[in-house]
């Protein structure tokens, strides 16, 4: 049998061996088991910074391993988070312990009364603390009659330090992912996580470009009040993100009402599927904002959008410690421009020649418009089952 030192000194040099967080815990446990430690039921709950989630919870159980759950922020309303003893745990800092199989074991919690029914005989709970003072939560359930031994329970004790580095680190590499995916998108931030973040690394790709705006949103802008405002955006993008990210988008930059967007091209034989795609992004988003329930602020809200097809210039810029991970160049410009075509042509979707001509049969040629900043008139296309 194993000395629980053996447990002690894998996570304290990291507990490199698993790769994902999950594995670490399965790993753990099965440690725990070989060291005579009678786990049934072991639980990790770490909190993070993420726009929908508060946290997430990792339970694992002998037979079937680990099971991760995310919990979303409106979780922390409920009764079974609020009656939980990892609730207790946050507040007081300190560990918590039921021996359950104790005929008076206080049913001061409902998980108490749960796991009793499950046959468990012990529960402890561990706070986990982190160096920036947070708390996060390590429960252990046992279902061996009379609950852990004293030896046992020191055991489990001695695991509960190094496990919080370990589950600290993970969790700041997780919360780092988590911001960089929401403020810079997730293609962009497997780039700066990756290294490169040096001012003026940029490189060329080819990219069906997106880019959306509000029709009217001046108007709006002057007559909502500011909270009703940015709800109003918030529906209007919650519209837009998810199905461009579905549709293998990267979501660069808003700019007021406005959304710039690519859908990068691997190579020219890809082209065509790209601006499939992006299409098929743009007719799902007229029909999600359309869809949107009909309110006094939005009754006036409409979606326009320009696509184009070209090179980019895609990489960071800005000035001294300060960098946008962004695209630029004269294909971004066009899209740009060609979205104001979009408004005066009274048309949701508009394209440029190298983008409709990947797409001969949706689009219809609207003429030649003169657009700022480019010499010549540019070919603009509407959908070819829209009339003019």
């Amino acid at each position: 049998m194993k000395d629980i030192k053996t447990v002690v000194d894998w996570l304290a040099r990291g507990a490199v061996s698993g790769a994902r967080s999950e594995d670490v815990l399965d790993e753990l446990c099965r440690a725990m088991l070989d060291c005579g430690l009678p786990l049934w039921r072991v639980a990790v709950f770490v909190t993070t910074l993420h726009p929908d989630i508060m946290g997430r919870s990792f339970i694992w159980q002998k037979e079937t391993g680990v099971k991760v759950t995310a919990a979303p922020f409106e979780m922390m309303q409920t009764a079974t988070y609020l009656d939980s003893p990892v609730v207790a745990v946050y507040a007081s800092r300190q560990p918590i312990r039921r021996r359950i199989a104790d005929p008076d074991c206080p049913d001061d919690f409902p998980i108490v009364r749960d796991l009793r029914a499950e046959g468990a005989t012990d529960y402890a709970a561990f706070p986990l603390l982190f160096f920036d003072g947070t708390v996060h939560v390590a429960t252990f359930t046992t279902r061996q009659p009379g609950g852990f031994t004293d030896k046992q329970f020191v055991d489990i004790e001695a695991v509960i330090a190094p496990l919080a580095r370990v589950a600290e680190i993970r969790a700041l590499r997780r919360t780092a992912g988590n911001l960089i995916d929401t403020y810079v998108g997730h293609q962009t931030g497997e780039n700066i996580l990756a290294g490169k973040i040096r001012r003026g690394y940029v490189e060329a790709i080819r990219a069906a470009i997106w880019l959306s705006d509000m029709r009217g949103f001046t108007a709006l802008s002057e007559r909502l009040p500011p909270q009703e405002l940015i709800d109003l955006l918030n529906s209007y993008f919650g519209a837009q993100v998810p199905a461009i990210l579905d549709h293998g988008g990267e979501v660069l930059k808003f700019i007021g009402d406005g959304l710039l967007a690519i859908f990068p091209i691997a190579g020219e034989a890809d082209a065509g599927a790209v601006c499939r795609r992006a299409l098929a992004c743009a007719r799902e988003v007229e029909a999600r904002i359309a869809e949107l329930p009909v309110t006094a602020a939005n009754e006036a809200m409409r979606f326009r959008v320009a696509l184009h097809a070209g090179e980019v210039m895609y990489g960071n810029i800005g000035g001294g410690n300060r960098l946008d991970f962004t695209c630029i160049g004269p294909a971004v410009n066009l899209a740009a421009r060609l979205e104001k075509v979009a408004g005066k042509l009274g048309e949701t979707i508009v394209a440029s020649a190298d983008f409709a001509r990947h797409l001969p049969d949706e689009f219809a040629c609207r003429g030649e418009f003169p657009v700022a900043g480019f010499a010549a008139p540019q070919i603009v296309y509407g959908l070819a089952s829209v009339a003019p």
